[in-house]
């Protein structure tokens, strides 16, 4: 199957000599939802901006469902929307015009009901003769997407969506998000909340210094970089890690009755772990077990790459 979006060679160097994005090669394809995932200045909104026509590329291209962005401008962008991080938008106008005017810029004829539609997947139809000065900023935030999704758009960026909401608010986007996927839409987001990304995506996406670093499919990341501890908790306090137990390279816990063993899918000793312990004399309280995150994952790798 095709990709909706495919990105190839894509660089970026700005008038200061900057290069912001280094030959940036992605294919997404139709109805996932894929997260990016960088530190600040690692050219996520830099790639974004390209892809939706803000800002012009140096080199490589980009297709949205076969249309350049370049040559076929019209056809590649009524097929994005767009949810910025900033809040911008006309202060005094209502919500129902704002997202209908939305819909005018893109050339398509006027639908109330896929308007009326939108409003309410997002709450704010009691809110549609608001004013944009008198909502709250998680309400802002719900009319940009609103505005994003005016056009019917099949593919939907929502850069950093959740930046200064509520918890209550980003589990409602996290449902509106899975609804979208539902129907076709694919999106694509960034975000400094990686638990948005281990909590919503199919795939990851890992930017640095202008450069993907890795594309993997969640699960499979967490499984093939995610290291998983043991924790042996011992009826007694252990002031030194018996000799007999150093090759398995065990560490102290919080607490002084506690070891640590690190392992993942490739090591894995855990039976002849718990025999030496035995054989040691020590007796176990309770073994538990904890996984990396995927926010664990992150920082290592850029950390590796740095």
């Amino acid at each position: 199957m095709n990709p909706i979006l495919s990105i190839s060679g894509l660089t970026k160097t700005y008038a200061s000599g900057f290069q912001a994005l280094k030959g940036v090669s992605l294919d997404i394809s139709a109805g996932e939802i894929f997260a990016l995932l960088g530190p600040n200045g690692a050219g996520k909104t830099t790639l974004i901006s390209i892809i939706c026509g803000l800002v012009n590329p140096s080199g490589g291209t980009v297709t949205v469902d076969g249309h350049d962005i370049v040559r076929d401008y019209r056809q590649a962008r009524a097929l994005i929307g767009l949810v910025p991080q900033e809040l911008t938008t006309d202060a005094f106008e209502t919500v129902w015009n704002t997202v209908s005017f939305s819909r005018g810029l893109f050339g398509k004829k006027r639908d109330p009901h896929h308007i009326e539609k939108v409003l309410r997947s997002l709450s704010l139809w009691d809110k549609k003769d608001n004013r944009l000065i008198t909502l709250s900023g998680g309400m802002k935030r719900r009319v940009l997407i609103a505005k994003a999704l005016s056009h019917e758009p099949r593919i939907l960026f929502l850069d950093e969506p959740t930046a200064g909401v509520d918890v209550s608010l980003r589990q409602d986007m996290w449902a509106l998000v899975r609804a979208l996927r539902a129907t076709g839409v694919t999106v694509i987001l960034t975000t400094h909340y990686i638990e948005e990304a281990e909590e919503m995506a199919d795939r990851v996406g890992v930017i640095n210094h202008g450069e993907i670093i890795l594309v993997q499919e969640k699960r499979q990341l967490m499984q093939s970089l995610g290291k998983k501890e043991l924790i042996l908790m011992l009826d007694a306090d252990l002031n030194e890690i018996p000799t007999a137990l150093s090759v398995f390279h065990l560490r102290h816990g919080d607490q002084a009755n506690e070891l640590v063993y690190t392992y993942d899918s490739q090591r894995n000793d855990i039976s002849a772990l718990l025999a030496a312990v035995g054989r040691c004399g020590l007796r176990l309280q309770d073994i538990q077990t904890r996984q990396s995150s995927l926010e664990d994952i992150f920082v290592e790798l850029i950390g590796s790459r740095s």
